[in-house]
């Protein structure tokens, strides 16, 4: 059979659409896919092992093998850098993590029975997620072609000032979990963690975080979730209203410093940006002045009101990791 052809096995996805694609990686902790042309004589050759292997290891929901016709879907093979038939590509939370070009059979079989492997280990594993894990709480969803890619926080770099240190830290900010205080309102507080899990401005109303990476990203929106209570008062804080954003610093910055930088953008959240039921304002960058961020400061300048705090519960960043040092280089692979 055809690598390309409407395929008798039920396990693997024909993509038909960019949508789709981005549907089933929503929906899929992990995802492989084999991008194949009609003319490709090695894409036919893998087939039957590809087929075998989505019959073997498949896990609704966490492993799902996908079939992209490179030559009907071009505008998925551009946005996923494909030039060479066959590339197979490991999607692991919406974000590529491994990529075998050629017709390697060998190759393939092992990582995608180490993938199984992985699936299964986290299954048995009931150890507190890390940072970017694949249960990750999102708020709102993620744009076609970009990822949540928050993944890449270097959690023991980051810092944070003027942060009443009796709540949270700048870690709390970046937890896979949703915030406890949604939970709450959802009837779920006897499994609210003890410690409270968001974060609060100390003696006025700004925050300063640094917020480095571990490889080069694209950041083309944030997430940002503010859930203060809904009483009123002076005590209640504020959600942020004013934020400056700075890029490629290798450090945080003073807050009489940042007001001397120029920003790489401003932002001013409006009461209505805000979600009524997730407390979730989507924060959408000038793409082309985030395309190659080691860090970010995000620069919290002031609240929506007249209190003299300001709260955060959780932030996501949503984007694509760049190009790393010493990348591959992309070269075509087998022959008609």
């Amino acid at each position: 059979m055809a690598s390309g052809s409407s395929s008798s096995n039920a396990t693997i996805t024909n993509i038909q659409s960019p949508a789709q694609l981005a549907q089933t990686i929503s929906g899929s902790k992990i995802v492989v896919a084999d991008f194949w042309a009609d003319w490709c004589g090695p894409c036919k050759a893998i087939a039957p092992l590809y087929e075998q292997l989505a019959h073997q290891l498949s896990r609704p929901g966490k492993i799902t093998f996908v079939k992209v016709d490179t030559d009907a879907q071009k505008e998925i093979a551009r946005g996923w850098n494909v030039t060479a038939m066959p590339t197979f590509l490991i999607i692991k939370n919406g974000r590529e993590t491994s990529r075998i070009m050629g017709a390697d059979g060998a190759k393939l079989q092992k990582a995608v029975q180490n993938l199984a492997k992985e699936a299964d280990s986290v299954d048995q594993n009931t150890g507190e997620s890390s940072v970017g894990a694949s249960d990750t709480w999102l708020a709102k969803p993620v744009p076609q072609g970009y990822a949540d890619v928050t993944n890449e926080v270097e959690s023991k770099g980051l810092d944070l000032l003027n942060v009443d240190s009796s709540i949270g830290d700048a870690k709390t900010l970046f937890l896979g979990s949703s915030p406890s205080s949604l939970d709450k309102g959802k009837g779920k507080e006897s499994t609210a963690p003890k410690k409270k899990d968001w974060v609060e401005s100390d003696t006025d109303e700004q925050l300063m975080l640094f917020v480095p990476f571990m490889s080069i990203v694209k950041i083309h929106s944030l997430q940002l979730t503010s859930l203060p209570p809904k009483d009123s008062g002076d005590e209640v804080p504020m959600r942020p209203k004013t934020i400056k954003l700075y890029t490629n610093n290798a450090h945080n910055l003073g807050f009489e410093e940042a007001d001397d930088i120029t920003p790489t953008q401003e932002v001013v959240l409006d009461p209505g940006a805000w979600g009524e039921e997730d407390g979730t304002a989507k924060v959408d960058l000038r793409f082309v002045k985030f395309q190659k961020c080691s860090s970010v400061v995000i620069f919290v300048v002031n609240g929506d009101g007249d209190g003299d705090k300001v709260r955060l519960d959780r932030i996501r960043f949503i984007g694509d990791t760049g190009e790393k040092i010493g990348s591959r280089k992309v070269e075509k692979v087998g022959e008609d």
